[in-house]
């Protein structure tokens, strides 16, 4: 499922606090990026048609109906779609040949693809 930033920024504030309210949600994101009440719901309001957020009442209480490996899951699949032909490697080999990693996060990288043998 297709998420904008806009709805990420809904699921984000699920996925580190778990069930909330609307009104929960929307001060979170009214202090973290000043977003107002209303656009906060209209936001929820997208997440919910897309079948991302289950909407519980009384209380107009927020669950989260995919997790976030799901979505990072979607998001990296259509970026190899996307940028690599489908090419999975070719992201790999591009993230290695940039200086983007520390020596940590190839060591890292190192240990799960042993760890996939």
């Amino acid at each position: 499922m297709k998420l904008f930033d806009s709805e990420l920024r809904v699921m984000q504030v699920l996925w580190e606090n778990g069930d909330s309210s609307a009104k929960d949600i929307a001060a979170a994101l009214g202090k973290q990026i000043g977003w107002s009440k209303t656009t906060t719901y209209t936001v929820i309001k997208k997440c919910i048609d897309k079948g991302a957020v289950k909407r519980a009442d009384p209380g107009f209480i927020c669950h989260a109906e995919i997790s976030l490996d799901e979505a990072r899951e979607y998001e990296t699949d259509e970026l190899i779609s996307r940028m690599y032909n489908g090419s999975a490697d070719m992201l790999a080999a591009s993230l290695l040949s940039s200086d983007r990693l520390s020596k940590e996060e190839i060591g890292r990288l190192k240990e799960l693809v042993n760890k996939l043998r």
